[in-house]
C-alpha cells in the first residue's frame, strides 16, 4: 500500500479544490431573435448562428368539445 512521504499542508490541499467549484453555464444572445440560450447549442426556436437549423413545430393546444 502506498504510504506518502511527506503530509500535504492545508494550503497544499484548498489549491487542489480551488477548481472543483460548480458554475453556472454561459448564455449567449441569439442575433435573429433575442433569444437566450447556451452557448454552442441551438435555440429553443431552432436557431443557431442566425439561421434556422431545425423546424421546431407549434405547440397544439387541446380543445375540449363542449
Amino acid at each position: 500500500m502506498a504510504v506518502q512521504k511527506n503530509r500535504k499542508s492545508p494550503a497544499r490541499r484548498g489549491m487542489r479544490r480551488s477548481h472543483d467549484g460548480l458554475q453556472s453555464p454561459t448564455l449567449s444572445e441569439e442575433v435573429s431573435t433575442g433569444e437566450t440560450h447556451r452557448r454552442h447549442h441551438v435555440s429553443a426556436e431552432g436557431f443557431y448562428r442566425g439561421r434556422q437549423v431545425i423546424d421546431v413545430a407549434p405547440e397544439i393546444e387541446d380543445e375540449e368539445e363542449s
